[in-house]
């Protein structure tokens, strides 16, 4: 068996002292070997790479045991560990999570909290779950530190909690904009506060889940002339672009900016762009009503495109005369999709050639709903407009 240790406040979760003292062979972090190691055991490093240790550890015939800070079954070595050795061959001892310290500190419920990791990953994913979700807690790591992530959540409150148990703990509670910059001590995690304020006030219904539906009606949406992406389009739209939690969705000529809400309210970041300043309006009011987070830009892509993010994926329900510079610039930044609709039939083989020259592959569907209407005491058919959906993935 290997004893798997969590360490809080410099010591091993109470009762497990004797694992730690019968090892053989102990592997964790230098600092905590230094202090924890009991005299005449083996001790073997885990540094960046992991590979060795791991060899080591999984052909152990001695008493084994790995100390890990705070609960190593949280975002922790027992994955891993698990995978390589078995898990029916450890005995994890948990101490408390830096997250469940870090919310304790400030006397604030995080069981409506999200949790996510930039540690050892693309910490874009992490990122936009902050962009998105009212409170955040991210694991963060030397390369994406508190300070990358501040610059980027501008308007957001911050709390850094840094070397929780340890005699120099600090908690820092700023705005992201006094946090830009500056250096933190490690290890630390970040809380993102949005919307709701820093004493948890506002609750969330738990559990959490995804909407009861979506390709809501059109008429839940503020919209000029009819001008709002109808339901069924939508429909096909979200089904192609995937949106959740992790995600950043760019809403290209957003309109109403029903796509962009629905995509917040499955859980991803939306950027909605347009050049119509009432477009904008009904965007914000509509993302208002339905309680949703959505950041808008006003200004004309692809120009308004330059600074922002890379996306997940794009919808572009609005190029006009400037679609085939807006697709350039969208294929080449999309991580996974790219959604377009079209209105005329002679511009979906042009748009389909494009986006394959991006290197994505891409489908195309006509939708053509009718949807029923009263009529002297029964029902007709009222055809909608023919639309074409092109979904282009990158493979």
């Amino acid at each position: 068996m290997i004893a798997v240790l969590g360490v809080h406040g410099g010591r091993v979760p109470a009762g497990t002292e004797q694992l730690l003292a019968q090892a053989q062979l102990v592997a964790g972090g230098s600092e905590v070997l230094d202090a924890l190691a009991p005299a005449g055991a083996r001790r073997l490093t885990l540094g960046a790479d992991l590979e060795p240790a791991l060899r080591e550890l999984a052909g152990a015939g001695e008493d084994a045991c790995v100390l890990a800070s705070g609960d190593p079954g949280f975002f922790g070595i027992v994955r891993t560990l698990s995978e390589r050795v078995g898990a029916d061959r450890l005995d994890v001892h948990p101490a408390p999570s830096s997250v469940a310290i870090a919310f304790g500190r400030l006397g604030i419920p995080w069981d409506d909290a999200v949790v996510v990791s930039a540690h050892g990953r693309d910490p874009r994913a992490a990122l936009a779950a902050a962009l998105r979700h009212p409170k955040v807690a991210i694991l963060t790591s030397p390369a994406n530190d508190p300070a990358w992530f501040a610059a980027r959540l501008i308007g957001r409150r911050l709390v850094v909690a840094q070397r929780l148990g340890h005699p120099d703990e600090q908690i820092r509670s700023a705005t992201a904009e006094e946090l830009t910059g500056q250096a933190f001590a490690d290890p630390n995690v970040l809380l993102v506060f949005g919307d709701e304020d820093a004493n948890g006030e506002r609750a969330h219904a738990w559990p959490p889940r995804t909407p009861s539906r979506w390709a809501l009606a059109d008429d839940q949406f503020s919209h000029r002339a009819g001008m709002v992406t109808k339901a069924e389009v939508r429909a096909l739209a979200l089904a192609r672009l995937g949106p959740g939690l992790g995600d950043l969705i760019w809403d290209v000529g957003c309109g109403s900016g029903s796509v962009a809400i629905e995509c917040a309210r499955l859980g991803a970041a939306v950027v909605a762009i347009d050049s119509d300043a009432d477009a904008i309006e009904r965007t914000t009011a509509n993302a208002r009503a339905h309680h949703v987070p959505i950041r808008t830009v006003a200004g004309t892509a692809p120009d308004a495109l330059a600074e922002l993010p890379d996306p997940d994926a794009v919808f572009v329900g609005g190029g006009g005369d400037r679609l085939e510079p807006i697709l350039d610039i969208c294929a080449a930044r999309a991580g996974r999709a790219v959604v377009v609709t079209l209105a005329l039939v002679e511009r979906v083989g042009p748009v389909i050639s494009q986006l394959a020259s991006h290197g994505l592959e891409a489908e195309a569907t006509m939708l053509q709903a009718s949807r029923l209407r009263p009529l002297a005491g029964g029902h007709r058919l009222a055809a909608e407009n023919p639309v074409f959906v092109v979904a282009a993935e990158r493979r």
